[in-house]
């Protein structure tokens, strides 16, 4: 009998970062390697990925890390991983260009070349597990499930999915290999319920496409469309209809530039000209009604790129009258404000937004019905709902339930869980690891923490206050005064008083502190904090960060 366990390090209770690890005996299989972006109240921060200290400490049992398709949601913490895990990694020959991509981007693993090509009829022996894939349908062409096959049946990961009955042969689900894996036997389902609370029926590719090309073909003027970088089935639609309109085609970002030429290379994406695409700097070369202008922005994130171009600040293109602004992708509940900010600077520029979503329900994931479709074709013994909110998870529990699974064999389970399989009871909760966000601003990996968050939110909510002076410790005397310097506080011509006073509270303070025996500098720094900070917050009701600044004089 083996021992199975499973752990999601991310993806369970949030959108993104998908991270699972399988464990059979003393094997570990990694089921995708994502990271996520920051939410708002992380300030400054770039990506956020798991905490992977578990993974590191066993090393040396991981057997693989096996990728679903090349969203950074799956494949984004490649780099971070692979610095520390010198594991191979399997994924289907575009998402292991992609994946490489991201990896030589990354000083650490730029040198890293375990990679290796899998597809649907590919089988990998281990010691513990047999590996397979199966083809499944999502925004990027060649998106693989994976099982696991164990002793005590088959464990399925699958992904980020959809059905849909009119994919075109790249994006098209295999039914016949799921019903197949459902009679082998299933024991454990990881499904994506990312769109688990929706029941409506989501707009087949091909009716996406029609949209897409009413749209281009009605417009007189320059087209913006705004879509992120690696949705490659959205990317070929506009360039399908950029071709039918006598339109050339503007890659604005470096992340589009990079994927859009390597999914050509490999035929992923078909361009029947090579002239459709034009490079930045040769726009001005064609009239506006010639253009559409594809903007991805930095990681695959239009909207602050458009909103540069509202405001004159992108590299290549301000929004005017006569811009047709096309958004096609669907924000997340967490950017809705986002994006209403972002429409009206549009509108204030000249220009004039659409939003795919406004005719068509466009989603990359199952809704529903779909979800319950695939526990009726894999008939799993016990379903792990991940990928997406605590929502959704609880949606995709329901809608299994409505199909007749009992609710012991379905498990919502928090990030770090360990959850190990008994044959008596199905599985049990045996404690958990360390699974928090690590956060990675610029080259610093994991040391921005709720500490250096809080204060940024207290630095961009109500400024800083400094307090500089210099003492003679010994002749126990202020040498040179207070003086104050604050940004983002008050408005300084107009607040004299305010730092006059200060500037007394300050000089005051340290005086009385040097009258006493004892001396210590952290000390007398937080007296001098305090109060100032008591009376900041007596007259203008704020708490700006106070830093004092004090220094020695021998």
């Amino acid at each position: 009998m083996s021992t199975i366990k499973m752990i999601a390090l991310g993806g369970v209770r949030e959108n993104g970062k998908n991270f699972y690890i399988a464990e059979v005996n003393d094997s570990i299989f990694i089921l995708d390697a994502g990271l996520k972006y920051p939410e708002n109240e992380q300030l400054g921060v770039d990506v956020v990925i798991p905490d992977i200290d578990y993974l590191i400490e066993n090393r040396d049992r991981v057997e693989g890390i096996f990728l679903t398709h090349g969203h950074a949601d799956a494949i984004g913490a490649l780099p971070y991983v692979l610095a520390n895990i010198k594991a191979p990694v399997f994924g289907s020959e575009l998402t292991i260009e992609l994946a490489k991509l991201v990896v030589k981007n990354n000083e650490a693993t730029k040198k890293f070349n375990n990679f290796h090509l899998v597809d649907a009829q590919t089988e990998i022996e281990f010691d513990n597990a047999l590996i397979s894939f199966f083809k499944t349908t999502h925004s990027i062409p060649e998106s693989l499930g994976i099982v696991i096959g164990t002793e005590e049946g088959n464990i399925v990961y699958t992904g980020d999915f959809k059905f849909d009955q009119a994919a075109s042969q790249l994006y098209q689900t295999d039914l016949a290999r799921l019903a197949e894996i459902g009679r082998e036997g299933v024991l454990a389902l990881l499904s994506d319920s990312a769109n688990a609370d929706s029941n409506i029926q989501v707009a087949s590719e091909a009716e996406v496409g029609i949209e897409i090309e009413q749209v281009i073909s009605n417009w007189t003027g320059r087209i913006i469309v705004a879509a992120v970088a690696s949705n490659l089935a959205r990317i070929q639609q506009v360039f399908d209809s950029a071709a039918h309109n006598g339109r050339r085609v503007v890659l604005t970002g470096y992340d589009a530039e990079n994927i859009v030429r390597t999914a050509i290379r490999l035929k992923k994406l078909s361009v029947l000209d090579e002239k459709l695409i034009v490079k930045p700097k040769d726009m001005h070369k064609f009239e506006e009604h010639e253009l559409i202008i594809l903007e991805t922005g930095r990681m695959g994130e239009p909207l602050n790129g458009l909103r540069k171009m509202a405001i004159g600040r992108h590299r290549y293109v301000e929004i005017k009258d006569g811009d047709l602004v096309y958004i096609v992708t669907t924000p997340t509940l967490s950017k809705e404000a986002v994006v209403a900010r972002v429409e009206n600077m549009i509108y204030k520029a000249g220009g004039t937004v659409r939003l795919i979503t406004q005719d068509l329900r466009v989603s990359g994931h199952a809704n529903g019905r779909d979800l319950q479709l695939m526990i009726n074709l894999l008939k799993p013994h016990y379903l792990f709902p991940i990928q997406g909110e605590y929502r959704e998870l609880s949606a995709h529990a329901d809608l299994a339930l409505e199909l007749g699974m009992y609710p012991e064999n379905i498990y919502l389970v928090k990030r770090g869980d360990i959850m190990v399989y008994d044959p008596k009871d199905g599985f049990r909760h045996e404690g958990s690891i360390p699974a928090g966000d690590v956060m990675i601003d610029g080259n610093a990996i994991g040391d921005v923490g709720n500490i250096v968050l809080r204060d940024r939110k207290v630095l961009s909510e109500d400024g800083i206050f400094i307090v500089a002076l210099t003492v003679n410790r010994k002749e126990k005397k202020i040498i040179s005064k207070a003086r104050i310097n604050t940004r983002g506080f008050v408005y300084v011509k107009k607040s004299r008083d305010i730092l006059r006073d200060s500037a007394d509270i300050a000089n005051k303070t340290v005086e009385s502190y040097l009258s006493q025996d004892s001396f210590d500098w952290g000390e007398l720094k937080s007296l001098v904090r305090d109060e100032i900070g008591k009376f900041l917050f007596d007259q203008t009701k704020r708490r700006p960060a106070i830093l004092p600044v004090i220094m020695e004089v021998k």
